[in-house]
C-alpha cells in the first residue's frame, strides 16, 4: 500500500486463496436484485474507487448494492510477486471474493481488464450472473492482431519498463486513456500516481490473460456494452467482434470518449445501465 492515502481507504477481505481485496460499499443488499461488481482496468495506479467513483454511488441511490474493488496487484489489494496474474488466477480469487461476501447473484461491471475478466468470471459462474456490463473490454481479440497498432498501449508497456517516478511522465501515459488530455483530471493523476509507483513490475510482466474470442457465443447472459471510438488502447472494431459472437448483445459508442467511457460520459454510462438493469434498456 501507498505511505499516504491518495483515495480514501475503504474495507478488506481476504480469500481463502490469502489474497487480499480492498473495496468500497454502497447501498444495501436485496433479494430481489443482484449486487453489482464494479471491476477495474489494468492501467498504472487503477483502483475501483478511481475507475468508478462516480458511478457506484449512483447505482446505489438506484437501489442496487454496489461494490468498487481493487483486486490483487491494485489499489490498496495485495501485490504479489510469486504468482501468474492470469485469467484463471483472477476468475478465482473474484469467486472466492464473492463467496466470502454472500454474495448469491452479481452484475459484473467491467472496463478494459476488467472487461476481460468480468466476461470470464459470467463464462465460468453463469448462475451467479443475471446480466453484463462492459467498458472496451479486453479479451476481445489475440493480442498481436491489436496491440502493435495501439498507441496507448505501448505508452504503458514504456512507462512500465521504465518506471519514471516524475508525475509529468505519468500525467502523460494517462492523457492517452482520454479523447483529449483536456479531458484529464488533476485529480484523476494524483489519484494514480502513488498507487502507480507501489505496485510491482510482475503485475504486468506476469500478466497472462489472453483472448475470449471462441468463448462469447456461450454467453447465457445479456449484455450491455459501451465502447469510445477514439479508443486508443482497445480498438473501437472490437466492438463489432462482440456484437457477432455473442448472443445478445446492446452496443452503446461516443465518438466523444476514449478508453475511459464510464469517467468521460458518467451520467450517460449511469443512466443507461441503471436502465438496463432495470429492464428498461
Amino acid at each position: 500500500m501507498p505511505q499516504s492515502k491518495p483515495i480514501p481507504e475503504g474495507a478488506y477481505f481476504t480469500t481463502p486463496g490469502g489474497q487480499t481485496f480492498h473495496y468500497h460499499e454502497a447501498g444495501e443488499r436485496s433479494d430481489d436484485k443482484p449486487s453489482v461488481l464494479f471491476l477495474h482496468g489494468s492501467g498504472p495506479g487503477a483502483s475501483g474507487y478511481s475507475n468508478f467513483k462516480s458511478n457506484y454511488p449512483v447505482f446505489a441511490e438506484a437501489g442496487y448494492h454496489s461494490l468498487a474493488i481493487d483486486y490483487p496487484g491494485y489499489g490498496y489489494a495485495s501485490k504479489p510477486t510469486d504468482v501468474d496474474y492470469s485469467t484463471q488466477f483472477y476468475v478465482e480469487q473474484i469467486h472466492e471474493f464473492v463467496v466470502g461476501m454472500g454474495l448469491r447473484q452479481v452484475v459484473p461491471v467491467g472496463n478494459s481488464l476488467g472487461g476481460l475478466l468480468a466476461t470470464a468470471y459470467t463464462l465460468a459462474h453463469p448462475d451467479f450472473v443475471p446480466k453484463l456490463v462492459l467498458m472496451a473490454p479486453g479479451g476481445m481479440a489475440e493480442g498481436s492482431t491489436f496491440i502493435p497498432y495501439q498507441v496507448g498501449l505501448h505508452e504503458m508497456f514504456k512507462w512500465v519498463a521504465e518506471r519514471p517516478s516524475d508525475l509529468p511522465a505519468f500525467r502523460r501515459l494517462l492523457s492517452f486513456l482520454v479523447s483529449e488530455p483536456a479531458k484529464l483530471t488533476e485529480a484523476a493523476v494524483h489519484e494514480r500516481f502513488e498507487i502507480a509507483l507501489s505496485q510491482p513490475s510482475e503485475v504486468w510482466t506476469r500478466m497472462r490473460v489472453g483472448h475470449l474470442t471462441d468463448q462469447l457465443s456461450t454467453l447465457k447472459c445479456p449484455v450491455l456494452a459501451f465502447w469510445g471510438t477514439r479508443d486508443r488502447f482497445v480498438p473501437f472494431s472490437h466492438a463489432q467482434i462482440l456484437v457477432d459472437r455473442a448472443p445478445d448483445v446492446r452496443l452503446i459508442a461516443s465518438n466523444r470518449c476514449g478508453h475511459w467511457y464510464m469517467i468521460e460520459q458518467a451520467e450517460d454510462f449511469n443512466r443507461q445501465s441503471i436502465a438496463f438493469l432495470d429492464g428498461n434498456l
